[in-house]
């Protein structure tokens, strides 16, 4: 069942490079109030990170990781108000982790990202009586 009704929309895009030491998550928040978006999701993404901060599903603690990782997959949605992002990286040797990416995931030599913006609807984050967190409220534009 949705929660609200699929509202079409076109959408722009914008692309930025993260530089080596850049913290993820702080550069994806001040990008979004710079550029005043209000519904955007990640469209593409490759790079490497060397700290890693993910929480893993039904967990509270976040997981540390520090060393040489590849993202394999970044995905997810973005607005004023926060984002809501899941992250799977390989190691040296190809083992893969992933789950909710945090705070403190850092660049460790580039991350290219393409971040799309859907131009008809906003995005917000609401308490949901269905899985007791903030979840994604989608409407339309004024």
């Amino acid at each position: 069942m949705f929660q609200s009704l699929p509202t079409p929309s076109h959408a722009r895009f914008i692309a930025i490079r993260l530089l080596p030491n850049d913290d993820v998550i702080m550069t994806l928040r001040h990008m979004i109030k710079e550029n005043n978006l209000q519904s955007a999701f990640i469209a593409g993404c490759v790079g490497s990170l060397t700290d890693v901060v993910l929480r893993f599903a039904g967990r509270e603690e976040n997981r540390y990781l520090t060393g040489k990782f590849e993202i394999v997959s970044l995905i997810g949605t973005l607005d004023a108000q926060g984002e809501h992002l899941h992250l799977a990286v390989s190691d040296e040797n190809g083992l893969m982790c992933g789950g909710h990416m945090m705070p403190g995931c850092t660049v460790r030599t580039t991350l290219e990202l393409v971040i799309g913006e859907l131009e008809q609807v906003t995005f917000s984050r609401q308490p949901c009586e269905h899985s007791g967190y903030e979840e994604l409220v989608i409407t339309p534009r004024k």
